[in-house]
């Protein structure tokens, strides 16, 4: 097997020290404020429970995560500001240092994001 050619497991995995990694940069205010409208934007999706292609399709559920994931990351790293995204990686190392992440809590702005959103489409159909 060719080394160049990487598992999704290792994928899946540099593709969240990334995210993490974007969050970290996004805190800093050398950032331009649209790397930081498109930095959550995509950390939204990435945390978000609900994916443009399901996952549960077989093979193509997961091109979502493998494809528009890192391109959106990829976008986002351009605008952003060298010394800020290399200064950010030690950070985003620590963060997942014990193979979860530390302040696990940042994940709960999508969610509650998410069920106002299911709340009001809810209420929309039943009315």
């Amino acid at each position: 097997m060719d080394k160049s050619r990487k598992t999704f497991k290792e994928r899946m995995k540099e593709i969240t020290q990334k995210t993490a990694q974007l969050y970290i940069a996004l805190k800093s205010s050398k950032t331009p404020w649209y790397a930081k409208t498109l930095g959550f934007l995509t950390i939204g999706y990435a945390m978000s429970p609900l994916d443009l292609i399901p996952d549960f399709i077989p093979v193509l559920g997961y091109l979502d995560d493998l494809i528009i994931l890192p391109l959106l990351i990829s976008l986002c790293i351009k605008l952003i500001p060298k010394e800020v995204w290399l200064s950010s990686e030690e950070e985003a190392k620590k963060i997942w240092s014990n193979g979860e992440p530390k302040r696990w809590y940042y994940a709960i702005p999508i969610v509650l994001i998410w069920i106002g959103l299911l709340t009001w489409i809810v209420l929309a159909i039943i009315k």
